[in-house]
């Protein structure tokens, strides 16, 4: 369908995303001749977890249950120790699942016509489920607003293109584009060699409208056919909301034109890692101004309390930040990720960096998060260490003008370290709540169990015959 049509049919229909009750989902759906809806909620990796039921079932009856354990359950399937995590009398009751109808739309690469809703979890008693991700980012939105903020982010996601890889003894390798021919060098910022994927990435285009996800840039980063997607700035929630969707948006593109799309923070061992940047910035709910910059567009003591929250709890939030033992295979000295909670103007070895912008569009990078992580719960633990540096009116240190990655490492090595310093922040769990804290940290406690028992070529290799 041409672009000309497209956009004709899109005005025909009205917004591809988003209702605001149900007699008006009725009519979307009628619209577009929708026959099934896929009902899903957010787990505590990202990963969709829901039910698909028939349009008219759905329209009956909206709400749908689905059980605790759904928010329990490891990267790989298995389950962390309900004990002490619930306060139920069956330990993994029925949830009721509400939709969120303004996430309502199309599921682009379905055969037959579907629809997608993203749904809240709420207990039996009307009470929200305290470790629900999308719960949890609502929770610290509802802080700043009790303060008079409306948060503000942006957030940029890197992913890599690969070839399938169906056994995962076998390193990943860039995919073959266009010329027939697979990347072997860097090629950062290169439009060839997005070229090299443009079928690809017409799809995931066209998807996004689809969807009603607002792409702002595509650029190829500097990995071997690595790739970096930037949304444009909003409300968390629905920025949240964009990621996820998104995530499942280019994996589907990537399949259709026989390559993956993958999100791990380090995928192949001698490429740079993939990161989520998250752009924030606070705008005063009674006057619409961005808090950072004063009426004579100096950064005002709000801005420097901000980055010196992140500063100083970021460490305690790196699990969430890198939440799987791959994730710290990124945080290098000799890459652009972060080591550590240094600050500067346009730094981009540092852990937050300030871009160049007007006093209205000032802002704080979080560049440490990897792109594995749950968008909810990234946004989520980024704005808390933002508020908590305010509401403590933390200092921070001066601006770094040399290169950060000749001080010393500030942030967790590895997983177990991260959860450790995740139970003992006691303020954090004051904000993202304490049944969460304990909740996100036996899970991720759990996975790492499970990657204790495999044994890695790096063993075999070094120490099959040598120990």
């Amino acid at each position: 369908m041409s672009k000309r049509r497209k956009a004709e049919k899109n005005a025909t229909m009205g917004s591809p995303r988003g209702v605001s009750s149900l007699e008006e989902a009725r009519a979307w759906m009628a619209a577009r001749k929708i026959t099934e809806i896929e009902c899903t909620v957010p787990d505590l990796a990202g990963v969709p977890r829901g039910k698909i039921m028939p349009a008219s079932k759905f329209l009956s009856s909206p709400v749908m249950n689905l059980p605790l354990s759904v928010f329990l359950q490891t990267i790989s399937g298995e389950y962390a120790e309900f004990e002490g995590l619930v306060d139920s009398v069956v330990a993994d009751g029925d949830l009721v699942l509400e939709p969120d109808l303004s996430t309502l739309c199309a599921v682009p690469w379905a055969q037959d016509p579907t629809a997608q809703l993203i749904h809240d979890a709420y207990h039996r008693d009307g009470r929200p489920v305290e470790i629900a991700p999308r719960n949890v980012l609502k929770h610290v939105i509802s802080l700043y607003t009790a303060r008079g903020w409306q948060p503000v982010v942006a957030p940029e996601i890197e992913f890599y293109l690969v070839e399938p890889n169906p056994d995962p003894d076998y390193p990943l390798r860039p995919p073959v584009g266009r010329s027939g021919r697979p990347e072997i060098g860097r090629q950062a910022y290169s439009i060839q060699a997005v070229n090299e994927f443009d079928p690809l990435f017409e799809d995931m285009y066209d998807y996004s409208e689809a969807q009603g996800l607002e792409i702002d840039t595509l650029i190829h980063e500097d990995g071997a056919a690595q790739m970096e997607i930037n949304l444009r700035h909003g409300d968390p929630l629905g920025l949240a909301d964009q990621v996820y969707l998104f995530k499942r948006t280019i994996r589907e593109a990537a399949l259709a034109h026989k390559a993956y799309a993958t999100f791990m923070a380090k995928p192949i061992a001698d490429e740079p890692g993939s990161a989520m940047h998250i752009h924030q910035s606070v705008v005063s709910l009674e006057s619409g101004r961005n808090i950072f910059s004063d009426h004579e567009g100096a950064p005002t003591p709000e801005f420097f309390s901000f980055i010196a929250g992140h500063q100083k709890y970021l460490p305690a939030v790196m699990c969430i930040l890198a939440p799987y033992v791959n994730s710290y295979r990124r945080l290098t000295r000799d890459s652009m990720a972060p080591i550590n909670v240094q600050w500067g103007y346009d730094n981009r070895t540092a852990g937050l960096r300030i871009p160049p912008s007007t006093a209205d569009a000032r802002r704080v990078e979080n560049r440490v998060p990897s792109s594995d992580a749950n968008p909810y719960l990234v946004i989520a633990a980024s704005l808390a260490c933002g508020y908590l540096g305010m509401v403590e009116n933390l200092r921070c240190t001066d601006p770094l003008e040399t290169d950060a990655k000749e001080m010393e490492f500030e942030l967790p090595r590895g997983l177990l370290e991260a959860v450790a310093a995740f139970q003992e922040a006691e303020a954090l769990a004051d904000v993202l709540g304490p049944r969460f804290v304990a909740t996100y940290a036996a899970v991720k406690q759990a996975e790492f169990e499970t990657f204790m028992r495999v044994i890695s070529p790096w063993e075999r290799e070094f120490l099959l015959l040598n120990v």
